[in-house]
């Protein structure tokens, strides 16, 4: 079967109807798309709309996907993503159907991605219009203008932060953030020594993948006396997809404590 990256490449006619999505944020956009019964399976970490995370069958997680129940939901398509899902997995899931895998790194690119999904499930007309819904949205944000730096901090034990190849970095760029990474790709690890040479004015504290508390705010806080430390929504600037509908709302909430 074919691993699809680029919509150019699907063969004429293509209309799935039987999709398992192993992608968080995607499948948040295919239930915006309204693909209630197209939709057949998701992760466990798939948790918007909870009533899909409630009621659709789960097939593991974004990292670890059970084969056995995929196959018992006959898809047609499987979405994956090349940061969230492991090679492997997609590979083999690719022998057995027609995998869909997306890479999405900036926020160009991620409108691009819904673009293209809307188009793969037949949902084109309803695309563009939460896709305009979106750019309206961007556009009406204007950019932090203090020349700021920041840093957005995913793990602890070690500390892993975003690097400036990733969706986050763009999201931040976006929000008028200038980071402090530089030359870093994906998520380096940094020791607290490394966290405080850098001295960023602000410290973000993403609400996931690591569930960051007010103590590790407060350590770091005591660490870095001169930086401004906040938790901040992971899902908001990690989410390609119906999530950035809330991108500039949380944006200009954000600026307010910043």
């Amino acid at each position: 079967m074919p691993l699809y990256h680029h919509i150019e490449e699907l063969p004429a006619g293509f209309m799935p109807r039987r999709m398992v999505s192993l992608v968080p944020s995607q499948t948040e956009w295919l239930y915006a798309l309204g693909l209630e019964e197209e939709v057949v399976g998701i992760t466990k970490f798939c948790i918007h709309p909870n009533h899909w995370f409630r009621q659709k069958t789960r097939v593991g997680g974004t990292k670890i996907v059970d084969m056995e129940k995929v196959a018992a939901l006959s898809p047609d398509l499987v979405i994956a993503n090349k940061e969230e899902n492991v090679e492997g997995q997609v590979l083999a899931l690719a022998e057995k159907y027609p995998v869909w895998l997306t890479d999405v790194n900036t926020v160009k690119e991620a409108l691009v991605m819904m673009k293209d999904l809307a188009a793969i499930a037949g949902k084109q007309k309803t695309g563009a219009v939460l896709l305009q819904e979106i750019e309206n949205s961007l556009a009406t944000w204007q950019p932090l203008g203090e020349n700021k730096t920041a840093l957005y901090l995913i793990w602890r034990e070690p500390f892993m932060a975003a690097g400036d190849d990733t969706f986050i970095h763009s999201m931040l760029e976006t929000m008028g953030l200038k980071y402090v990474l530089t030359g870093k790709k994906r998520y380096p690890e940094l020791s607290p020594e490394e966290l405080i040479s850098l001295a960023p004015d602000y410290i973000l504290l993403s609400s996931e993948p690591y569930p960051f508390k007010q103590k590790h705010l407060d350590e770091i806080s005591e660490w870095l006396p001169h930086s401004k430390v906040l938790l901040v929504d992971g899902e908001i600037f990690s989410w390609y997809g119906s999530r950035m509908l809330h991108a500039v709302p949380y944006f200009r909430a954000l600026a307010e404590q910043l």
